[in-house]
């Protein structure tokens, strides 16, 4: 387990060089790439949202005592299956804390709660389609495996919803949703390597995932952008 102590939030979100020498951008595709598959948005997407939504879960507003947990720096892009950036795409996440529990009132051993981890954080992809985000390595609860929900929005629609699982993790081979991929291929798509950053002396990680996007918004299905406020669709497995 990471504790890892800054100065200040806003030291942080000033910083954001850091997060972009994280990414890895590619150059030109020779062909269409595999699109990301899509999974169930789970019961969890928080039913209020924090008053702090931004890319750093481990930090609350200006708060120095940080959340529970191995500090992860989760980044990837948005791209078209062409390979072509998706800009200003709206990237939502949200997951457990350290302790196994969601931020919603209808979360199993909600006492249990880490009230410092945000639990739930947005960004807007940029020219290059990158986000970057700050959060923590998923941990499992009964019935899940270890993940993190991700979500795109574009021009005020949802067209994406996902899950994030740790590759190699022996628990996805058990887990419902995993289990519903069918296709080896479009399961690895949800994979993502949890490795060591570098030079951390506070066993800090880093974790690439790219979201290949199918079919455009105007293509897909009508859906409110879920970043704004709750949503009221009906949902399934966490």
């Amino acid at each position: 387990m990471s504790i890892h102590i800054v100065p200040s939030r806003r030291s942080f979100l000033q910083h954001s060089a850091f997060a972009s020498a994280l990414f890895t951008v590619p150059g030109l595709f020779a062909e269409e790439l595999f699109p990301t598959a899509s999974i169930g948005e789970g019961p969890f997407y928080p039913d209020k949202l924090p008053l702090d939504t931004d890319n750093d879960l481990i930090l609350l507003n200006d708060s120095i005592t940080p959340a529970l947990g191995q500090i992860t720096h989760l980044s990837g892009r948005v791209l078209s299956v062409a390979g072509e950036p998706v800009r200003n795409a709206f990237v939502e996440i949200w997951q457990v804390c350290n302790n196994g529990v969601y931020l919603h009132s209808g979360s199993s051993k909600r006492e249990k709660y880490d009230q410092n981890f945000q639990g739930y954080g947005r960004f807007l992809t940029d020219s290059k389609g990158q986000y970057y985000f700050r959060t923590l390595k998923p941990v499992d609860y009964p019935g899940r495996t270890p993940h993190i929900h991700i979500a795109v929005s574009q021009g005020g629609k949802r067209i994406f919803t996902s899950q994030i699982l740790i590759k190699d993790n022996p628990k996805n081979a058990k887990d419902g949703l995993a289990r519903s991929v069918k296709d080896p291929k479009a399961l690895a798509t949800l994979m993502a390597e949890f490795k060591p950053l570098p030079k951390s002396k506070i066993g800090e990680l880093t974790a690439d995932f790219n979201v290949v996007l199918g079919r455009t918004w105007q293509e897909d299905e009508k859906q409110e952008l879920k970043g704004v406020a709750p949503s009221n669709r009906s949902r399934r497995q966490g």
